[in-house]
């Protein structure tokens, strides 16, 4: 199973509305959303049924037993992430807590455990013919790493049959994107026309390059500045990146997406424009030389 994740070095780009388009044109029989912290795919991908729902559980809490707590302040003057305060007794903030233990090795009496901690929700809508994975991450967690992992891994086994799985990303560079990272065929970009959209472009497409991951490039909202477009497509061939195509702005995508449509969906100048970015898409996934 090939696997083609869409990414943007910073939000706002039309990352997710390309996705949903992919998906669509493709007919996907495997896709996921591993933009954890915000998921939103599943508002456009039209599923009827219910998902099957896990609780993940990521880092450790610390639980202060106050029953066995002699009041001797220790945990609270050795935690360096302030997570332990006084009120009456001591207790534990747990958006504080990293669950790194240190607590639990200097109480004197043991009254300090590591407990597991429900971090987010995965979440996995199938059917006969197609799967969908995706989470909600638990505000507050640090784990958006992990779970995207878990979120892909979820996947794999649902759609053993499936020729190609398209990936949602979250945008900019940090733990989320490292993850989607990891094993994928082929990173489409999808880059805005503007001075921070080409700035974060340039992190991501060196974030990407890293993993030694083929990269391609298409332009959202292509006509708010010829100049910035053009500046991207210049770096992309100075860089031998393939770039696959501008996608106007179009005031129609915004009533699709509105009406839970992707822009696939109708006859519209962008719908018109991501289907020949699409095909250029599969071509360099497919190619020969892409394993």
């Amino acid at each position: 199973m090939k696997q083609m994740l869409i990414l943007s070095g910073k939000g706002g780009t039309g990352k997710t509305t390309i996705a949903s388009a992919f998906i669509k044109l493709a007919d996907a029989k495997a896709y996921a959303d591993c933009d954890v912290d915000a998921p939103n795919l599943h508002l456009i991908t039209g599923w009827d049924s219910e998902p099957v729902k896990t609780d993940y559980y990521g880092l450790p809490k610390a639980d202060i037993n106050s029953e066995l707590c002699i009041e001797c302040d220790l945990c609270r003057q050795n935690c360096r992430f302030d997570a332990i305060s006084i009120d009456k007794k001591h207790k534990v903030d747990p958006f504080a807590c990293e669950g790194c233990g240190v607590c639990e090795y200097v109480c004197p009496v043991e009254a300090i455990t590591l407990i597991p901690a429900v971090a987010g929700e995965l979440m996995l809508y199938s059917d006969i013919e197609k799967v969908f994975s995706t989470a909600q991450l638990k505000m507050g967690s640090g784990t958006s790493g992990m779970l995207v992992t878990e979120v892909k891994k979820q996947m794999k086994p649902a759609a053993v049959d499936a020729r190609l799985a398209i990936i949602d990303g979250s945008p900019g560079i940090g733990c989320p994107v490292i993850a989607s990272l990891s094993g994928v065929d082929l990173v489409l970009v999808v880059a805005e026309p503007s001075m921070s959209g080409i700035s974060d472009m340039k992190r991501i497409i060196n974030t990407a390059a890293k993993f030694g991951t083929k990269t391609a490039v298409c332009i959202n909202k292509s006509d708010t500045s010829i100049a910035n477009t053009e500046k991207i497509e210049e770096f992309c061939k100075k860089q031998g990146l393939p770039f696959i195509g501008r996608i106007p702005f179009d005031s129609n995508a915004v009533k699709a997406i509105n009406n839970g449509q992707t822009i696939a969906d109708i006859d519209c100048t962008s719908g018109t424009a991501v289907k020949a970015v699409y095909e250029k898409a599969m071509e360099l996934l497919f190619e020969a030389g892409v394993s």
